[in-house]
């Protein structure tokens, strides 16, 4: 029996690009996903077995975030090294004339899924190149995966020994546990363990919901009763992780057969570019005449590329557990010397981990570990807490270095209430000025400047453990290593941006990002004061309105049904009430916000689902996880990014509080439960359109820059100028779509999207646009001409986006002028913004004023009562005179007593 490979292509790339070192060939492009991708490739060419290959994709439009938007919500952004190589490793499949799929709306699983059966229908049998558990449910005698690195199979057992299910049950496990990695919901609290003693009693969730009053003599009470609650969660969860085996009603499995000729030899050209040379031996079985090595010695190559150091890094750990040994070598450290330091917690929640030890280094080869809060059998030795905390207080008066520096000020400041030294430098932002699109983590520039792998922390911490368990000799080496590292870090990057002439971003990092890691310190340590009572009783007040409306939508559909299932939705809608059809999709019509917004008064369900819709989302995305974050003294800390774009612009996490929407009646209901305290009142201060400010200053159109300086409505004299005076307030909208999205790199598509209008209207409206302000094309189409020139863009004061062109398709070089043309305005607009933070930081800091949150152009601050009216005169004059542009600066001030009363 033949067997047909199923490839789950983003999950093997993802995993290749993670578990590969971060490789760059000379030109400094990043090459470590594509050179996982060509291992698999060789593999799938030289298996004299394989006959029939299918590489599934992601299609578009994913529809489970449809049914519920949190889908995969959790997920980071995606890596720009790992964005950049994805188009090329999709490209290599189309080169080499080999097969691949995708389906609008569905993912790489639902394809494998639907394309297994039909394999297993016309006799073939099954291998699935994945280690994505979600594929487990397809499991049977004629489906198994295989993992091509270990070179196992996984079948019924394998599934078994790992979750305690078989495959035919596994769909019921997950939607009992969740899956945290997916963001899919399940019951919280319910387990592997209870999940197996669930499903061997009741064998299916129908079967459970159908015999809930023996379910007591299978789990506790309290279990029993979540359950019980929990029913639609558990159906919904369902939903989502039942893979859809129906996309095709055939396939024609020949089409996916091997080519006899070896198609590697249609990528070999890329394989020299990348440097692959290994691969290139094997391929056309020639000797490597030139080694990675060389070729790097002869020079930088493309811009942002570091190579890597010739000396090898080497370090000495030493332990200190004895108080006169301690301070007697803090003593004998120079007064100007430099001392990298670095803490280990038992958590990586800075605002309340406990430190465990702390090292430092001062010559870049010897590294110090001093343990203080290890927690084991036998641990010996330790420094006490107050000789501790004076110990470091000796390190806080030399100039000190740190990586992501801001987390140990953090944990200083929450163990022993030290506050940061004035002379910090952090080798994380540093690299980050440097190239901002590189990965900054310390592991990942020391393997990218050192070819040095780090010592893994999953090597040193055992799991489901902290790091207070791990022996004290074996946390010296870890954190011994991380201290050096980070002094010899520091001194590369120095050595880096002297030869690369790059001296102003010495004078960028010392007089503006370092001393912003302070500001960010203080903003996160003094965090911002929720309502509770308002949190807990919006989400008791949405979780009976969600049921009310539930109510009213079975009774407008004469029926019960599962809301948040798109197929049953549209059942419900288009063949029981007989709604008209506005968009066919994949077995069915579409019930999207946008297919809703055309109905919206066809039928009075339709506002009730749209309602429905919003209620949910409100209460599962903002209102109980702001709940669960919030602390004893009832304030969210969140976690502020300084390196977390390429643009230079703040971005923030645990919890996101730049992604409230600003407009909506959600974001208005979320915004007010961020409060002053008592005798306080919130100050916001926000940047009026500085991106078009910024535009026109770059450009000095004249029309652009006269309107701003007369302080005209600018959109309505960008219509008058594009239209006519007589038109110009009703379209008034439309020269605001087009003022703001040439900033974004927007184009006649997107413009007829958002405008929801023909292609050649949105061209003609972008041509009158230019034609009235052809300076503003002239300055656009000469800053591409520089990116493509340079390899760069460039912000107010000097901050650098990389873009390397070399061997880039069109589709991708238009995707860096974009992003480049943007970075220019957005990172000039995070210049001012940090500018202003820092002047204003230096004079108002005290318990009356704190600068609380920075959301993009806007700053919010808690305010004594009594001082806010003149306080926010004052920002507002700092911040309106920070910088000198071609046109004025303007700021709008509000005060309020909570964040929704501000806008």
């Amino acid at each position: 029996m033949q067997t047909i490979i199923l490839i789950d292509t983003f999950g093997f790339l993802f995993r290749s690009f993670y578990a590969l070192p971060p490789l760059r060939n000379k030109d400094g492009f990043p090459t470590g996903l594509l050179m996982g991708f060509a291992n698999l490739l060789m593999n799938v060419y030289k298996d004299n077995n394989i006959d029939y290959v299918i590489f599934a994709l992601e299609g578009e439009n994913n529809y489970r975030k449809k049914i519920y938007p949190q889908y995969k919500a959790t997920r980071q952004e995606l890596p720009q090294d790992l964005l950049l190589q994805l188009p090329i490793a999709i490209g290599w499949i189309e080169k080499m004339g080999l097969k691949s799929i995708s389906m609008e709306g569905y993912e790489a699983d639902d394809v494998i899924a639907s394309l297994s059966q039909h394999a297993v229908k016309k006799g073939f049998n099954v291998e699935i190149w994945s280690h994505d558990k979600d594929l487990y449910q397809l499991i049977d005698e004629n489906i198994y995966l295989f993992d091509p690195i270990k070179k196992i199979q996984i079948r019924e057992e394998q599934c078994f020994l790992k979750f305690g299910v078989y495959p035919k049950n596994f769909i019921e496990y997950q939607s009992l546990v969740g899956d945290s990695s997916d963001n899919i919901p399940g019951i919280e609290g319910i387990g592997p363990k209870t999940a197996q003693k669930i499903i061997q009693n009741f064998h299916n969730i129908d079967n459970l919901y159908n015999n809930l009053d023996s379910l007591a003599e299978v789990v506790s009470k309290k279990t029993a009763q979540k359950i019980e609650e929990n029913k639609e969660i558990v159906y919904l969860s369902k939903e989502l992780v039942t893979l859809k085996k129906d996309l095709f009603e055939d396939f024609d499995f020949l089409s996916a057969r091997i080519p006899e000729e070896n198609p590697l030899e249609k990528i070999v050209d890329d394989f020299e570019y990348y440097e692959f040379y290994k691969l290139l031996q094997r391929i056309k079985k020639l000797p490597i005449t030139t080694s990675i090595k060389t070729i790097r010695a002869k020079g930088m190559g493309g811009i942002g590329y570091i190579p890597p150091s010739e000396s090898k890094f080497s370090f000495k750990s030493n332990l200190l557990t004895d108080k006169k040994s301690l301070f007697a070598l803090l003593d004998s450290i120079p007064d100007d010397a430099i001392v990298a330091f670095d803490s280990e917690t038992d958590s990586l929640d800075a605002i309340h981990a406990k430190m465990v030890g702390f090292s430092f280094c001062f010559d870049g080869v010897n590294g110090y570990y001093v343990p203080i809060a290890h927690n084991y059998l036998g641990v010996g030795n330790q420094i006490d807490f107050d000789s501790a905390k004076e110990a470091i207080q000796k390190l806080f008066t030399h100039s000190l270095i740190g990586h992501n520096i801001k987390f140990d000020l953090l944990v200083v400041y929450g163990n022993f209430g030290i506050l940061p030294p004035k002379n910090l430098q952090d080798t994380m932002v540093l690299g980050w000025l440097v190239d901002s699109a590189s990965v900054v983590g310390l592991d990942a520039m020391m393997e990218r400047l050192f070819s040095h792998k780090m010592i893994p922390f999953e090597d040193v911490v055992e799991k489901n453990k902290t790091f207070d368990s791990v022996d004290i000799k074996k946390a010296s080496e870890y954190a011994s290593e991380d201290a050096v590292a980070t002094y010899q870090l520091y001194f590369k990057l120095l050595d880096v941006i002297e030869e690369k002439d790059l001296d102003f971003l010495k004078d960028l990092a010392k007089d503006l990002e370092y001393p912003f890691v302070e500001i960010l310190f203080c903003m996160e340590r003094d965090g911002i004061k929720i309502d509770v009572d308002w949190f807990e009783n919006l989400k008791v007040d949405l979780s009976a309105k969600i049921s009310q409306k539930e109510g009213e939508i079975f009774v407008h559909a004469n029926q019960i049904f599962n809301l948040n299932s798109p197929k049953q939705l549209s059942e419900v809608l288009f063949n029981n009430l007989k709604l008209r059809k506005v968009r066919q999709i994949k077995g069915g019509y579409s019930t999207d916000e946008q297919t809703l917004e055309e109905i919206y008064h066809d039928h009075p369900i339709v506002p009730c689902i749209m309602q429905y819709r919003e209620l949910f989302k409100l209460k599962n995305t903002y209102v109980e996880p702001l709940l669960k974050l919030k602390t004893q003294e009832n304030r969210i800390h969140t976690s502020f990014l300084q390196t977390g774009t390429t643009t230079g612009r703040l971005s923030s996490k645990s919890p996101n509080l730049q992604n409230i929407p600003v407009r909506s009646d959600l974001g208005r209901q979320i915004r007010r439960g961020f409060i002053a305290t008592s005798g306080k009142k919130l100050l916001s201060v926000d940047y009026s359109q500085i991106e078009l400010r910024l535009l026109a200053h770059f450009s000095k159109d004249a029309s652009l820059v006269q309107g701003f300086c007369e302080d005209v409505d600018v959109h309505l004299k960008t219509a008058e100028m594009i239209f006519s005076k007589d038109e110009a307030r009703e379209k008034r909208h439309i020269a605001k779509s087009i003022n703001f999205g040439l900033i974004y790199g927007m184009g006649a598509k997107k413009l007829s999207q958002t405008l929801k209008i023909k292609i050649t209207e949105a061209k003609e409206y972008i041509e009158r646009y230019f034609a009235s302000f052809p300076t503003v094309k002239h300055f656009l189409e000469e800053q591409k001409e520089m990116i493509l020139q340079n390899g760069y863009a460039q912000t107010l004061l000097g901050h650098r986006r990389y873009f390397n062109f070399d061997g880039a398709t069109d589709f991708v070089k238009g995707n860096y002028l974009r992003e480049g043309i943007n970075s220019i305005f957005q990172g000039s607009a995070a210049d001012l913004i940090k500018l202003s933070m820092l002047k204003i930081y230096q004079k108002y800091n005290n318990d009356s004023i704190k600068m609380l949150l920075q959301v993009h152009d806007e700053l919010i601050f808690e305010v004594s009562e009594e001082e806010v009216v003149e306080v926010g005169k004052d920002i507002e004059a700092i911040m309106n005179n920070i910088y000198k542009l071609n046109v004025p600066l303007k700021c709008g001030v509000s005060i309020g007593d909570n964040w929704a009363e501000l806008k």
